[in-house]
């Protein structure tokens, strides 16, 4: 047989020319799939196999990145020059279904996504022991060149590996500190007052008071002033978070991070994110500039960037760029998600009635309901309002804002319970069924966290991550969430003003993402938000039109 392929391919020259052809193209496509092997494939020191959980087996070199699309990406987004950015906001109503169906393999599904590996953590069990009880070996972040790199110039903490995160972490953490919190909460009761009040006056824009509540007190937090930015300003943040979420594993450079060990020259996709990343770069310089000069020259008012960041006691040890990062995302992060809660709780507040009728009944015990002696909730009112509290941890498990997290990353190997698992891997919380671990999920119950618990959002919930990496303001956040939610449970009613689907909260609309009518509870109640907007001196900003 062999003699008869030699002499075929001395009698046709032209098979020798396509057999070498088609050597080469195998050849290459070998040396491809090895190169760019996903890191749980690939054998560890001494030849090791490392043994991981079941999962989809995907195609080769992609794996399952193809079919995993929708689940790993929200946006899509494109850069036409270096001032104008566009984008297209995808919705993916089977993302949820996908991450469910993933969930069949057992508590862990392995997925490959080009060349890396994550293990989806499918039950609170798993997260617990993963996530929260080997947090310090879980506490990386796989290389993003993209997203991490050129789009936030390496200095984004949330996606940073541990020795880019550490010294920003540190500063971060003063967010969580008790005289922080009872500094802050005080803002906080403020801007609420001013949201109620919003809400009074203008009830059709009530969405737009979740956005102006949720920048303007993170906003005060960070850099220590009300907010008073134009609408272009305002539009040109929210956009920065947009754009940068969209950039998160939208490169298959994301995928394959060893492209971008490729000589410049050959990088032909750097000049579409470099532009984004200056983009970016220039719109968060625009916010910081002015407070940093404030505070050189001894005239800020306080704040995280006065009084930690830059402060000579707590000093950070990174440059100015990177110290902007660290203040502008604060205000990324503690902005959107606050937002898209407040959206949530309107949902609720429509689909279940009786729900919100059981939070009015504990808030009214609290605060009274006769006029003349009836006062606004309090951030101190915490404790004696534990449905509220659960209420809050319900909004997050029902519908929530993050369906996987960003990938815990081993930075050593790991055996745990009969499995193996390489440095490299990340492990990643699917927020979906680890939510759905529960006694009809699709309910509206904030009684399923009535344990004792209520005033911790993060126990038993998994929406601000956990371990080492948990979100630094899950506190902060829990009480913005919560003395919004009890106030205008106690003075609005809410109904539907047209078809509503609890499962479409287009977060992303500029527009009302679904249609609500707001009202005030009774007379009593407008008086009771109009005395307080004008004893806290916000009552004529409340009464002013919004910018669109």
């Amino acid at each position: 047989m062999l003699s008869m392929v030699v002499e075929l391919i001395h009698t046709y020259p032209i098979l020798k020319i396509l057999a070498t052809i088609c050597l080469c193209l195998i050849t290459a496509i070998l040396v491809i799939q090895e190169t760019f092997r996903p890191v749980g494939k690939r054998r560890g020191p001494g030849g090791k196999i490392y043994k991981l959980p079941p999962g989809p087996k995907g195609v080769p070199i992609l794996g399952s990145l193809l079919s995993l699309k929708d689940c790993v990406l929200e946006n899509d987004h494109r850069t036409v020059s270096n001032r104008s950015v566009h984008f297209t906001f995808r919705v993916n109503i089977d993302r949820e279904e996908q991450l469910k169906e993933l969930a069949q393999y057992g508590e862990m599904t392995t997925v490959h996504l080009g060349s890396k590996t994550w293990i989806l953590l499918n039950s609170k069990r798993v997260v617990y022991e993963i996530i929260a009880r080997r947090g310090s070996l879980t506490n990386g972040r796989s290389p993003m060149p993209i997203a991490s790199g050129i789009v936030s110039r390496h200095a984004r903490s949330l996606i940073l590996p541990p020795e880019g995160w550490t010294e920003k972490r540190r500063v971060m953490h003063h967010l969580l500190s008790g005289s922080a919190l009872k500094l802050y909460g005080s803002w906080q009761e403020l801007e609420s007052t001013q949201m109620i009040a919003e809400y009074l006056y203008q009830p059709n824009r009530w969405f737009r008071h979740h956005y102006r509540y949720a920048n303007s007190v993170v906003h005060r937090i960070a850099l220590g002033e009300r907010l008073e930015k134009s609408s272009k300003e305002l539009a040109d943040l929210q956009n920065v978070v947009t754009y940068f979420v969209g950039s998160i594993g939208k490169s298959i450079i994301d995928w394959f991070p060893d492209l971008d060990k490729l000589p410049r020259w050959m990088q032909f996709w750097r000049k579409h994110w470099e532009e984004l990343g200056q983009w970016n770069y220039e719109v968060y310089r625009s916010w910081w500039v002015p407070v940093r000069e404030k505070v050189d020259a001894g005239i800020a008012p306080p704040s995280f960037v006065r009084d930690v960041l830059l402060h000579k006691d707590t000093k950070f040890t990174g440059d100015d760029q990177e110290a902007m990062y660290v203040a502008m995302q604060l205000i990324e992060a503690g902005s959107d998600t606050i937002r898209e809660a407040l959206n949530i709780f309107a949902m609720s507040a429509l689909c279940y009635p009786d729900k919100f009728q059981k939070a009015r009944e504990e808030v009214d015990r609290i605060c009274g309901t006769e006029a003349g002696s009836m006062r606004l909730p309090v951030l101190s009112d915490m404790d004696q309002m534990p449905y509220i509290c659960a209420m809050i941890k319900e909004l997050l498990r029902w519908r929530p804002i993050f369906v996987l997290t960003p990938d815990h990353c081993l930075t050593a190997d790991l055996e745990f319970e009969g499995y193996s698992f390489p440095a490299g891997v990340g492990f990643v919380i699917n927020e979906v069924p680890v939510g759905n671990e529960c006694e009809d999920p699709e309910d509206f119950q904030p009684e399923r966290w009535l344990d004792g618990h209520e005033a911790d959002v993060a126990h038993g919930l998994w929406q601000f991550g956990g371990g080492r990496r948990i979100c630094v303001g899950y506190r902060l956040a829990q009480r913005g969430l919560f003395i919004n939610i009890a106030r205008l449970v106690m003075c609005f009613n809410y109904a539907a003003a047209g078809e509503i689907d609890s499962s479409k909260l287009n977060h992303h609309r500029t527009d009302e993402p679904f249609p609500v009518k707001v009202t005030a509870r009774g007379e009593e109640y407008a008086q009771l938000v109009k005395e307080g907007a004008s004893r806290q001196g916000v009552l004529t900003a409340a009464q002013k039109a919004l910018p669109s």
